[in-house]
């Protein structure tokens, strides 16, 4: 078995956006040279996210809405978590409702993917590097 390991590196301008990374994981599976096996991509930050869905503005404006509504980021004072002098406490729960991790077979040295099917990075917490980590084992 043949394995596999990169970190993607993003440094996000706002506090908050949704990235589509579909085809720098691509990349890493044609540079595995891996034909059949599976694929792990995941946030190394509690302030981000990795997640499958749909490329649609308008979807991606539904999530940031539907967020912000769930974990509002102000005011601040409503989470435990800011009383530490941070102002993250809703990047938290965001990361926690979107995902850490996708999984994904790779078939024919390509992404088993459904109609549809992008893999995204998630900010909720910007402004500075943060990394994604894609693993790939399979032969």
């Amino acid at each position: 078995m043949k394995t596999y390991r990169k970190e993607l590196v993003f440094e996000i301008p706002t506090r908050r956006a949704f990235v589509n990374i579909t085809a720098e994981v691509v990349d890493c599976i044609e540079q595995s040279r891996i034909n059949e096996g599976l694929l792990l991509c995941n946030a190394m930050h509690i302030t981000s996210s990795v997640f499958i869905n749909d490329h649609e503005a308008g979807l991606h404006q539904d999530f940031e809405e539907w967020l912000e509504g769930l974990a509002p980021h102000a005011p601040i004072s409503r989470y435990r978590h800011n009383d530490t002098g941070e102002d993250n406490g809703d990047a938290h729960l965001k990361r926690t409702i979107m995902g850490r991790e996708v999984v994904v077979a790779i078939t024919d040295g390509r992404l088993d993917f459904g109609p549809w099917e992008q893999i995204f990075y998630g900010e909720f917490d910007g402004r500075r590097r943060k990394r994604v980590l894609v693993k790939i084992i399979g032969e």
